[in-house]
């Protein structure tokens, strides 16, 4: 991972974290090619190494959107060829959001659509000011979601609600989300940022370890039925059984002070 991207600005707001920023405020953060190969680069990067990286928080820049979605003017006049290697590059970068080791909250700071609304939903859970406003309109420009967004939404806002959504292409405000279940909390402008780092520093503090074997075993639980999702849960349990920072934990408690997890 490099220091200095072209469409991201990336900084480390405190100890353990990660702040990666959407940085096309002039063109609402639409998704280009450049920002697909940087957000790819960067997540790749967590994923074969995450160093002391122990959460994330994804944003965008300025206050009028998150992500507006795919670069339409960049789009105009593509080849069939040239769309779909755009695409792919869109595809491997929301995978590797999804994949990421370490927990990534989405900071929704405006309007999330299309490709915006399927990045919100790509991290692990989502809170967004109140003017928010989310939308897959894929389906109104003769395509439909393709970086996971006929996946992730009915799996957080039900079958039902996502196809009404899917199917339409109307937007839904931060307030429906909420009650969807597409975002777990909504924030003042003001403090959405410091909201997140908030909930970004409490899970750093954990061991992260721990963290991630939970991380996995719900997104691979959830995948299957509840046997095999037992099973996964114990894999990962045992896997921590080992660790210095399960002795660590134990050890500290029975001393009354707080836990310093060194993720071995």
């Amino acid at each position: 991972m490099h220091d200095k991207y072209e469409t991201l600005l990336i900084d480390s707001p405190g100890p353990w974290l990660l702040r990666v920023v959407l940085n096309r405020p002039d063109a609402a953060n639409a998704l280009n090619t450049q920002m697909g190969g940087d957000l790819l680069e960067v997540f790749s990067s967590i994923i074969l190494d995450a160093g002391d990286t122990r959460c994330i928080v994804l944003t965008g820049a300025g206050d009028k959107a998150f992500c507006a979605g795919g670069d339409l003017s960049e789009r105009d006049g593509m080849t069939d060829d040239a769309w779909r290697g755009q695409h792919a590059i869109f595809e491997q970068a929301f995978y590797a959001i999804m994949d990421c080791p370490v927990p990534v909250i989405a900071a929704v700071n405006g309007a999330a659509y299309g490709g915006g609304c399927e990045m919100a939903l790509a991290c692990d859970f989502a809170y967004a000011v109140p003017g928010a406003r989310f939308a897959l309109t894929e389906v109104t420009l003769g395509i439909m979601p393709g970086c996971g967004g006929t996946q992730n939404l009915p799996r957080a806002a039900g079958l039902r609600r996502a196809k009404e959504v899917l199917l339409t292409g109307t937007p839904f405000s931060a307030q429906d989300a909420l009650g969807w279940g597409v975002i777990n909390r909504i924030c003042d402008a003001a403090a959405l940022m410091p909201s997140a780092l908030d909930t970004a520093r409490r899970i750093a503090a954990n061991a992260p370890l721990a963290v991630r074997q939970a991380k996995r075993s719900m997104n691979a639980g959830i995948e299957t039925d509840l046997k095999a999702g037992l099973a996964i849960e114990v894999e990962a349990y045992n896997r921590l059984v080992p660790t210095e920072d399960r002795a660590e934990g134990v050890r500290s408690f029975n001393e009354k002070r707080k836990p310093k997890f060194s993720g071995r």
